[in-house]
């Protein structure tokens, strides 16, 4: 029972903070007044866009810890993870690397 509240616990302060800190992107964006004096906007990019590398090994190596926890135990988790991030990053880094990064102007009326 205690384990059923911790997780509905936190499950319902993560749904309370994701607006919170998703409201928060309109202040990361690089504004700035051109030559022709138009207000002009630079958008990032999602979190996934900028952050692309670290979320894909990071996935392969909870994933090969998982599965490699599951047939082995300890030690298999430590040889899964090892295993997950050097394929999530030859996957990265070799095979489909990111090769065009256009970042998206827009202008404010």
């Amino acid at each position: 029972m205690k384990k059923f509240i911790s997780t509905l616990t936190i499950a319902t302060v993560m749904a309370l903070m994701v607006p919170v800190f998703s409201a928060q992107a309109l202040a990361q964006r690089d504004c700035y007044y051109n030559r022709e004096g138009r207000y002009v906007c630079r958008d990032e990019g999602n979190i996934y866009d900028r952050h692309r590398n670290i979320i894909n090994v990071g996935i392969g190596t909870g994933a090969g810890a998982i599965i490699g926890g599951l047939i082995g135990g300890k030690k298999g988790a430590l040889i899964g993870a090892a295993a997950g991030a050097g394929g999530a990053a030859l996957y990265t880094y070799k095979i489909n690397p990111k090769t065009k990064n256009y970042p998206r102007y827009f202008y404010r009326r």
